[in-house]
């Protein structure tokens, strides 16, 4: 693929993803979780994952690193047009990338096209982005992927293949888990990518997924979203055990005052199976009749 130079209004959407870490000065270290995807094809196909009509006027972008998706992001924004219909943020962590990513897109900071905020994605203020796509740093995948998720925007993010097919998994199957539901309460999701090692440098030891987040209202009531996914936790901390052991034994991380209160108010059959086979909207019904017989105290 041709590199053209830094700089050039018309040239996002090309940078060679090699070229790119030479001029950074600076590699991925994977002591801090850095694994650039460098992969063109499937950078070039990443924004193509974002769902039929969402909107992307401002894409977030989370690890920006050396440039290689920001520069993709930016095409799909339109900054290749002399007034471009959309903008792209990035969130950087590492001083250096960030300092590298103001230069080398120099031409769209200056023309508010792309913002660069160095800072923890985790604690940082979140801007009102319409959609995010991202290839996120895999130890901290779960906390951010739950920072974006209640934002109810259009997300396509890389994972490990193995966080991935947890958070798509169905009831009854044996990855299906908390993250699974989890996941699930906030959106549609599905794996639309499965991404060798040799895509990154420097290579993961695990194989990757790219998850396409679609969000949505669940086909649920939930008064207590925060009591709701606490409940979710407590009860998959004992998977192995039935619903009604397992409320007993979690009042301590649900917060039930009296969860022989909630076993005496619910259905039999429920209280008979495991929550590995409970589906979301079981598990809300089940979260509500808690939340009404069990006084759940605040975490």
């Amino acid at each position: 693929m041709t590199d053209r130079s830094a700089g050039t209004a018309d040239a996002y959407g090309n940078r060679d993803p090699d070229a790119l870490a030479r001029r950074a000065g600076t590699r991925a270290n994977p002591d801090n979780d850095q694994h650039f995807l460098v992969d063109d094809r499937v950078l070039d196909r990443l924004p193509t994952y974002l769902p039929d009509g969402a909107d992307a006027s401002h894409l977030l972008e989370v690890g920006g690193g050396a440039g290689a998706l920001t520069d993709r992001l930016l095409a799909a924004a339109g900054a290749n047009d002399p007034d471009p219909a959309g903008r792209v943020t990035v969130i950087e962590r590492d001083p250096p990338f960030a300092a590298f990513l103001r230069e080398e897109f120099a031409d769209a900071v200056e023309s508010g096209t792309l913002e660069v905020i160095q800072g923890d994605a985790l604690t940082v203020d979140l801007p009102e982005f319409t959609a995010c796509v991202a290839n996120l740093p895999y130890g901290i995948s779960s906390e951010i992927a739950f920072r974006l998720l209640p934002e109810s925007r259009p997300l396509v993010l890389t994972f490990q293949a193995e966080f991935a097919d947890r958070m798509v998994a169905s009831a009854g199957e044996s990855e299906y888990g908390r993250l699974s539901v989890s996941t699930q309460h906030y959106a549609d999701v599905e794996v639309v990518e499965r991404i060798p090692k040799e895509a990154f440098d420097p290579q993961p030891a695990v194989e990757s997924a790219v998850v396409r987040c679609t969000p949505r209202d669940p086909d649920y009531e939930v008064d207590d979203e925060a009591f709701f996914l606490r409940f979710v936790k407590a009860l998959f901390t004992q998977r192995r055990k039935t619903v009604r052991n397992a409320i007993r034994n979690t009042a301590h991380i649900s917060g039930l005052d009296r969860p022989d209160a909630v076993v005496d108010a619910a259905d039999e059959d429920l209280l008979s199976r495991r929550p590995g086979t409970l589906d979301p909207s079981a598990f809300a019904a089940l979260a509500a009749l808690a939340s009404e017989h069990g006084s759940p105290t605040e975490a």
